[in-house]
């Protein structure tokens, strides 16, 4: 069978299941069925596609159909400039966090501190950026942690990023002159809404504190001014209605110049200050 009658067939299931994208979900997995990059796919979807890579896709889209994430199946993620591993154990890297990383850049830095690190996209990502800094990037899961050190290994960074299991700044020591963050800020009243694909798939303690959704904010800024250089910057993804209330916690911490920036959507999506 040809790529595009199995892409025609595969589109109408998704379709018909009601998943968004489900052109763009179908392309991304039959390019990886068969061995693709998805640039490649238009130019070879009236190739007769083999057995293998046909039962692969099946195989996929009966996944997708379940509502795991297409980065789940793949397991990869676009971020930033570079590809990154996900798995079952890592949020999957989100085009809004690029705001952070965008935001920090406005200014140099040569050491960083990255807790929650997930895959260690953000980490990675201002590394490879700035050739000349180091970092240190923590999470509380070891087999998030074992995902980051591939990734950084992946992207040449692995000599200039120390990898730690940590709960936020408990063991940690050294001060910084760059904190970040992209911590669990759904509150537990919001999950429900979510959608399956990440309700049901991605790690919970990764999306939610359980609570109102401040609860890491509030040990971000307590525990921040005593791993910062005087003057060092600390950057934190939010919410897009949590604005207020990270700047006035931070703000209580001895931050300022605090200041919320949007996303490409426009919705509230980084906080960051200066440590006075």
């Amino acid at each position: 069978m040809s790529g595009a009658a199995l892409l025609r067939a595969a589109i109408a299931r998704l379709d018909a299941a009601g998943i968004d994208g489900a052109a763009r979900d179908a392309r991304l997995l039959l390019a990886d069925a068969m061995g693709l990059a998805p640039g490649r796919l238009t130019v070879e979807l009236n190739e007769p596609v083999s057995t293998h890579a046909e039962a692969a896709f099946q195989v996929a889209i009966a996944a997708r159909l379940a509502r795991r994430p297409v980065s789940h199946i793949v397991g990869r993620k676009v971020f930033w400039s570079g590809e990154f591993e996900v798995t079952e154990a890592t949020l999957a890297p989100r085009p809004e966090t690029e705001t952070l990383v965008e935001q920090v850049l406005v200014q140099p830095f040569s050491s960083m501190l990255d807790l929650g690190t997930g895959t260690g996209c953000i980490a990675i990502s201002l590394l490879a950026e700035r050739p000349a800094a180091r970092g240190v990037a923590s999470d509380i899961s070891a087999k998030a942690l074992e995902v980051a050190m591939r990734n950084a290994a992946r992207h040449g960074v692995s000599d200039r990023l120390r990898l730690v299991q940590a709960d936020w700044f408990s063991g940690l020591s050294g001060r910084f002159d760059l904190i970040v963050s992209n911590p669990p800020y759904i509150a537990a009243a919001e999950l429900p809404a979510l959608a399956p694909e990440v309700r049901d798939h991605e790690p919970l303690n990764a999306l939610s504190d359980g609570a109102d959704g401040l609860t890491a904010y509030r040990a971000l800024a307590r525990g921040a001014p005593g791993h910062l250089m005087p003057g060092g910057r600390l950057l934190v993804e939010i919410g897009p209605t949590q604005g207020a209330a990270v700047v006035h916690l931070l703000s209580e911490a001895g931050f300022d110049a605090l200041e919320v920036h949007r996303d490409l959507d426009g919705r509230d999506r980084v906080v960051a200050g200066l440590l006075a």
